[in-house]
């Protein structure tokens, strides 16, 4: 009989590999029954990584997120997983552990079924809370692999790990090919060697597709034993993100396995809303880089969801290496070579720091690393002049044991440094901080909210909950939002309260203006003018214009007719008017130039 696989869709990962934001609630709350009429899906990542600190950015509430999003797959039957770094939970940085014991209760009251936690070094003590506070909190436990390529990460090296948490306890490993650049046929020797070992534990395999190997390896571990398959869908398919339902479908059910059929016009209904969530305002936030693959990170490793944040960087930077090259009277880098130059002192830098695989947070230190050791010897300077704090603590062992050993150069550096290597369990550094966060709600009169969830929040994102909280989340969003559309083109929103409309007789301005030209709005019932910029006399001028700002045409708006300004840099102004803090999308008026 046919063995068959199931596919879980990524669609978190899909935008936080793609850009820096999530869609809000309201979208989320659109998309959810599309994706269920799809019907090719047993599993959704919902949240997790930076999901919620991205609400939080937003300045909107995560955990009404959460609950809203898992709760139409919850009721259709379909599992809702998160992704949790382990001992940096959804941080960057480690967590108490009794703080980590209230995340899993607090996701699995909120509809989160699945826990797949990962840590960036494989270390399984860090693993070891995950599995016990995962089930103790009632979520199934996945814990993930964090994949990669080098001497020290064979198969008997993952075996290690799986053996340890599979003694504590684990229901599920995920092979989590963060890069893409597990070669297909070991993962499959990895997936046979666990399926043969523990073939009560489920597999999932989840790659995205940067350099090219995922959807060779997505078969090679469904011939090895894996049961579930992480996909995406168009328009955020492929590229640095993951492979497309459609073509691993395909796929696998010409190789033989049972996959359930795709309701396809409920993909393009998909694929239509996730396009309109681009256009509103995620696209803004989308490095382009990051829809197209590239061999070049077979070398150095890198994973497709941090190439957004480290383009950013290198544009950031390239300046100040251009400007440190033409004063040492040496020839000029553009930015693909600046690229490529970083490629390569990673992979440099890598062996040296101990293999740590590439994934959040150990990717950002080791290219933060290469990007200062870059900076230094373009400008005549040595290595390693530059290691941020977190690097350190990684290197020292406070973080987890790394999978190789440090480079000679390395270990001087501590010695130099006056530092000490730490040599126990990475949790104990961490002592628990609940009661702390409890009093500061107290002092500040916020609740705790429901089954403690904004209690959790707050102990988790202690900044940018409260940012979110006193507003300035949200005023920092938006300013970051207008200014991104306004580096892109994109129209000039100017939004008005709605008061009472005053009187208009259009034939009577007719009579007034003659020449003018009347174009019917988008808005019915109002009427624009465009007008001869060289004859004001065509224009229905209220008051005299500023010269070197002529008004581009005339509307009637709700607070009379008024001039409209074309901005200096030419953009299209669009106008929303606004009744009882909602926005009327039949009183929207848009004009050009």
């Amino acid at each position: 009989m046919a063995k068959e696989i199931k596919f879980s869709l990524l669609y978190r990962d899909m935008w936080q590999s793609s850009g820096k934001y999530v869609p809000r609630v309201d979208q989320l709350k659109q998309i959810a029954p599309v994706i269920i009429d799809m019907g090719c899906f047993d599993r959704v990542e919902t949240n997790g990584g930076a999901f919620e600190q991205v609400n939080l950015l937003f300045g909107e509430n995560p955990n009404k997120a959460v609950r809203e999003w898992t709760a139409p797959f919850n009721k259709a039957g379909i599992q809702t997983h998160m992704l949790e770094r382990g001992l940096n939970a959804l941080r960057m940085n480690p967590v108490p552990e009794d703080v980590r014991e209230l995340m899993y209760k607090v996701k699995a009251k909120q509809g989160t079924n699945i826990s797949r936690s990962f840590c960036g070094l494989n270390d399984h003590r860090n693993l070891e809370g995950s599995v016990r506070l995962a089930k103790k909190g009632g979520m199934i436990s996945q814990v993930a692999l964090s994949i990669t390529s080098s001497p020290v990460h064979t198969v008997e090296y993952y075996m290690g790990v799986v053996d340890k948490v599979v003694e504590y306890g684990c229901d599920e490993i995920c092979l989590k090919d963060m890069a893409g650049i597990g070669r297909p046929a070991f993962l499959g020797r990895l997936t046979k060697a666990i399926k043969d070992k523990y073939p009560h534990i489920l597999v999932q395999y989840h790659g995205h597709s940067g350099p090219g190997f995922s959807v060779a390896s997505m078969l090679e571990v469904a011939r090895a034993g894996a049961e579930y398959i992480d996909v995406a869908m168009e328009p955020l398919s492929w590229g640095k993100i993951h492979p497309d339902v459609i073509t691993i479908q395909a796929m696998l059910r010409d190789a033989g396995f049972l996959v359930k059929d795709i309701n396809m016009d409920a993909y393009m209904e998909a694929r239509r809303l996730t396009q309109t969530f681009i256009d509103d305002f995620l696209g803004y936030f989308i490095e382009p880089n990051n829809y197209i693959s590239s061999s070049l990170l077979v070398g150095c490793g890198l994973p497709g969801g941090m190439m957004g944040s480290m383009m950013a960087d290198l544009k950031g930077f390239h300046g100040a290496i251009n400007m440190s090259l033409r004063n040492q009277g040496k020839k000029e880098v553009s930015l693909n070579e600046l690229v490529v130059m970083l490629f390569q002192e990673v992979e440099y830098v890598w062996p040296r720091l101990g293999y740590p695989p590439l994934v959040t947070p150990f990717s950002q230190y080791v290219k933060n690393t290469a990007l200062m050791n870059l900076m230094h010897t373009l400008k005549g300077e040595p290595r390693w002049k530059t290691i941020d704090p977190d690097t350190m603590n990684m290197i020292l062992g406070k973080t987890g044991k790394l999978p190789g050993p440090l480079a000679p150069e390395i270990v001087q550096i501590v010695k130099d440094k006056g530092l000490e290597f730490y040599k126990g369990n990475p949790q104990d550094a961490f002592p628990n901080q609940l009661p702390h966060f409890i009093e500061e709600m107290k002092k500040e009169g916020w609740s705790r909210g429901t089954d403690d969830e904004e209690l959790f929040e707050f102990a988790m994102h202690e900044r940018q909950y409260r940012d979110y909280k006193s507003g300035v989340a949200k005023e920092r969003f938006n300013k970051e939002l207008e200014a991104a559309k306004a580096k892109a083109g994109a129209p000039i929103i100017k939004t008005r309260p709605v008061i009472e409309v005053p009187a208009f007789d259009v034939d009577k301005v007719m009579e007034l203006h003659p020449k003018a030209m009347p174009l019917q709005a988008p808005c019915k019932g109002r009427v624009i003018w465009r007008y001869n910029v060289t004859d004001e006399s065509t224009a229905p001028v209220i008051g005299t214009p500023v010269k070197e700002k002529e008004p581009v045409c005339y509307i009637q708006t709700f607070y009379g007719v008024e001039p409209v300004y074309a901005p200096l840099d030419g953009k299209i102004i669009q106008i929303e008017v606004k009744q009882n803090d909602q926005v009327d999308i039949n009183q929207v008026l848009a004009f050009v130039e």
